[in-house]
């Protein structure tokens, strides 16, 4: 090591009281900070006059340390761990890190942001010696004779001009339960049972219970290797949940899914997911991420077992090895799929019929009036009657009156038909396909439950403006009652026919 010569008693002492050498070490420390807040800010970051450039060998080194020590005050606050944490890349220069865990260490006063920020540098420093493998094998004490981790001893050697009370034995007691907590971690083989365990928030309660015998460098050899084990762990974990919920996504998006599940009452879309870093959040400060990992943790939990679609690449890999064999849609049971229907199935239902509503309402309002009932889908042209166009063109729909209640069940009805008639031509078009032809019809099921739910919000509609005597609206109401429950009849035959044939076939085999 580069301070090599500081494991004289001796020469602690005196560099301890070194103003110069304090002064330098501050000096070290400010450049970066200065340097990481200019990135974070992106701007410069004023530095109070004279501490532009400080020389440690000035002749006023004793009051420009004091000024020093007060704007080094001032940047502690503005750095956070959690910025002193992405700071710190493999590429990072060890040398920086030592000058920092001296600066921590060498504090009057310690607050809680110290002890987060003296973890992190410790942390670094052992999961980047600078010969690789080098802290594996343990050497002994300075006597010779008491065992001491190569670790424990570069510590002793980076801070021993900082003055190193003995370990309390109610301390050294506390230190020796970072080993079962190590084991204890390293037994979990599930994201969401680590985290379920509160075992990471017990350790966090170990460190802060041995308050300033934190800063002993056999205690931070100590907890620098348990954060690493545990550290690799739970990214590792963590990782694999992240994976496995961007897989589902995946699949779902191809399967025409929009949603994947409800976490404390809120949708996950597969676009959020896909948005989703798993990197950014592992570097962010752990009681600031925690809520999030519970989130991912709890979307996982939500994934698991859903019925309507297929969930990973060996689920897919499951369907395509279906498709070479004979096709046996006769296990396809409507009305076991219909009860089988969760709120997040219809929730994901509704999610699509809203876009449909939003696009054809978008359309009719800026197509040429001559042209505006006859919109173009994706397999289709969608007509709609002068009544459903007015609708789809008002102004009012978000009043609270009869008149925006009729018009917006009429969109309704329309995004209801329009989505019907998409599953059926999409049905159409998976008859070659098992695994596609069953989506397709377990999504039409879905939409036939929609369906009734619409037509009982329609007829509650027409009994109101028929008791307020508007019998226009009531006609155009049912006009497009007609037609969804025309399609509906037809979604219902289509279904009982493709069974029926599919099931002969299979049992010609």
């Amino acid at each position: 090591m580069r301070y090599w010569l500081l494991r004289s008693t001796k020469g602690a002492r005196v560099l301890a009281e070194d103003p110069k050498w304090e002064l330098a070490i501050l000096a070290t420390v400010q450049g970066f900070y200065v340097k990481l807040l200019e990135e974070f800010l992106r701007g410069e970051v004023p530095v109070p006059s004279g501490l532009e450039i400080v020389s440690p060998h000035g002749d006023q080194a004793g009051e420009t340390l004091a000024r020093m020590r007060r704007w080094m005050f001032l940047l502690d606050l503005a750095i956070t761990p959690a910025m002193l944490r992405r700071a710190f890349t493999e590429e990072s220069d060890p040398e920086i890190a030592e000058a920092m865990l001296r600066y921590f260490v060498g504090k009057k006063a310690h607050t809680e942001s110290d002890r987060d920020k003296t973890d992190m540098v410790a942390t670094f420093l052992y999961r980047h010696p600078r010969v690789p493998g080098q802290w594996e094998q343990r050497g002994y004490g300075l006597d010779g004779s008491l065992p001491i981790s190569p670790f424990e001893i570069a510590l002793l050697e980076i801070l021993a001009d900082s003055e190193l009370p003995p370990l309390p034995e109610p301390h050294l007691e506390l230190l020796r339960r970072f080993d079962a907590l190590e084991e204890e971690v390293l037994r979990y083989r599930d994201f969401q049972a680590l985290l379920g365990s509160g075992i990471i928030q017990k350790i966090r309660e170990l460190k802060h219970s041995l308050e300033d015998t934190f800063f002993h460098p056999g205690v931070l050899a100590t907890v620098a290797r348990c954060n690493a084990t545990i550290g690799a762990r739970f990214a590792n974990l963590f990782r694999a949940a992240a994976r496995e919920i961007k897989t589902f996504a995946h699949d779902l998006a191809e399967e025409g899914g929009i949603i994947l599940g409800s976490v404390d009452g809120v949708d996950v879309t597969v676009e959020q997911v896909r948005a989703f870093d798993e990197n950014g959040l592992l570097a962010l400060d752990y009681g600031r991420a925690l809520e999030k990992f519970h989130r991912v943790s709890k979307l996982k939990q939500a994934i698991e077992g859903k019925p309507l679609l297929s969930r990973s690449a060996s689920a897919r890999a499951a369907a395509a090895t279906a498709e070479t064999l004979p096709p046996a849609f006769g296990a396809f049971n409507p009305e076991a799929v219909r009860k089988a229907l969760t709120s997040e199935h219809l929730a994901a239902e509704e999610a699509k019929l809203l876009k449909v509503e939003q696009s054809v309402i978008i359309f009719v309002r800026v197509a040429d009036p001559k042209f505006r009932q006859v919109v173009p889908m994706r397999f289709f042209n969608l007509t709609l009657t002068p009544a459903e166009a007015e609708a789809c063109a008002a102004e009012y729909l978000e009043e609270k009156s009869l008149r925006a209640g009729v018009a917006r069940v009429l969109v309704r009805l329309v995004a209801v038909t329009a989505r019907i008639i998409s599953e059926l031509e999409e049905l159409k078009r998976a008859g070659n396909s098992p695994s596609l032809w069953k989506l397709h019809a377990q999504l039409l099921v879905a939409l036939l439950v929609v369906a009734e739910k619409t037509l009982e919000s329609a007829e509650r509609v027409c009994r109101l403006a028929a008791g307020r005597g508007h019998q226009q609206e009531v006609e155009d109401v049912r006009i497009s009652l007609k037609k969804l429950t025309d399609y509906a009849g037809i979604a219902e035959r289509t279904l009982a026919r493709s069974v029926e044939a599919k099931s002969a076939t299979a049992g010609a085999y």
